[in-house]
């Protein structure tokens, strides 16, 4: 077996671990921030999109810092330190008692951690580009099938025995993930020559012949169109399954249920549109894969009864998943040789500003037109997002080398 297929066998594996504890608690950010004394249902909303926003905010400072230093020390040591620095600051978030120090950590959370994109960046210089669109797509079905896990699991744990212990639980699944990189993951990780010519100052360097790129510009401009398009519904998601349901019905669960039933349509959506990219070009499915998922995101706004809106939430969830992995496999596929780490770093950047935007956004815009508002707002932005992808990327395939790859 080449050594690529082992290590994505491996990350895949504590990659599920790591999201699975990540997305355990997500689900119930506005039950907890209410928990906390926030009462107010519309107030709670905007203190969710603050929380939810606070740890997008400062990943997007300090994600291409860590992706510059995995290009020149290794991309298994910033999987590690992304994977114990969670497990310290989740279990801390357990502890607190009051919405004000649950921002802090939040916001400290988005510094040291950031598993999704160490993790990626691991795959993608370790994996043949002809197989980027297999292996990435891969990668994002751990990513989804533990946002799809988690949510179930922590909506379960919330109502049996309250919020506080999925934190701790989030904290011992990262700190698992940690242990099982440090011991089974192998990295023979060598520096590219450039990176290391330029010694400290090729920081800056490296990120100009980045951004002097038009294609991986556009690239991230759809990224984070798309991102605040999907994100807008984040902290609004539950509250809208609260209105749907009856007086002392389960929500927690429920919401958990719905947010896993996106998750587990991402799951299947990812890979498979990912291997089809490989072989009829990444850029085309990139586009089906969007406009499906506005077409799928508008009707749920409209619903009025949570097994409706479930059945929706897997069919966006598969189109979502699609333009994840095709959008990954392109940056794969453009990144410099050995700057694989800068340019997913600069990705997670633009990716964690999204992820800022799109919940302050989407609650913004429930709270002055109501909860089902956002999602014609994220379906809007899904069509929107692609246009950058249209005017500057032009379409590239590799033909899989089976002497190579098998």
């Amino acid at each position: 077996m080449p050594q690529w297929r082992r290590t994505l066998y491996t990350v895949w594996f504590t990659q599920f671990i790591a999201v699975t504890g990540f997305a355990f608690v997500m689900p119930f950010i506005p039950y907890y921030v209410q928990q906390l004394g926030v009462t107010d249902i519309k107030e709670a909303g905007l203190w969710a999109g603050l929380v939810t926003s606070a740890q997008a905010v400062s990943m997007a400072l300090m994600a291409p810092v860590w992706g510059a230093l995995s290009d020149r020390y290794g991309r298994k040591l910033m999987v590690m330190r992304a994977s114990f620095a969670g497990a310290v600051v989740m279990t801390m978030m357990g502890f607190v008692t009051n919405v004000q120090q649950l921002l802090v950590l939040r916001f400290v959370q988005g510094i040291f951690t950031g598993t999704v994109s160490a993790t990626t960046t691991l795959v993608a210089s370790t994996v043949p580009r002809e197989r980027s669109g297999m292996a990435l797509g891969s990668l994002q079905t751990a990513v989804f099938l533990g946002v799809s896990l988690g949510p179930l699991l922590g909506g379960v744990t919330g109502d049996a025995f309250g919020y506080r212990p999925s934190f701790w639980i989030t904290g011992g699944l990262l700190f698992i993930s940690g242990v099982l990189v440090a011991i089974f993951v192998h990295e023979g990780f060598q520096p590219a020559k450039d990176v290391v010519q330029d010694g400290r100052g090729g920081y800056g360097k490296a990120v100009q012949s980045v951004l002097a790129s038009g294609g991986l510009l556009a690239l991230f401009a759809t990224r984070i169109l798309l991102r605040i398009g999907s994100n807008a519904l984040g902290p609004v998601l539950p509250l809208f399954v609260q209105t749907l349901l009856p007086p002392g019905a389960p929500v927690a669960t429920t919401a958990g249920i719905i947010a896993g039933a996106s998750a587990l349509g991402s799951a299947v959506g990812s890979p498979l549109i990912g291997r089809w990219g490989d072989q009829i070009g990444h850029r085309r499915l990139l586009v089906i894969s969007a406009l499906a998922a506005a077409l799928c995101i508008l009707p749920q706004g409209f619903m009025h009864n949570t097994w409706s809106l479930l059945v929706w939430q897997v069919l966006s969830g598969f189109a979502l998943g699609g333009t994840l992995s095709t959008l990954t496999a392109l940056l794969a596929r453009s990144a410099p040789e050995g700057h694989q780490g800068i340019v997913f770093g600069l990705d997670a950047s633009a990716l964690s500003g999204a992820n800022a935007i799109g919940p302050l956004t989407g609650a913004a815009v429930a709270a002055a037109l109501g909860l089902r508002a956002p999602f014609v707002l994220a379906a809007g932005l899904l069509v929107i997002g692609l246009a950058p992808t249209l005017l500057w990327v032009r379409s590239v395939r590799h033909r899989a080398d089976a002497h190579t790859s098998l």
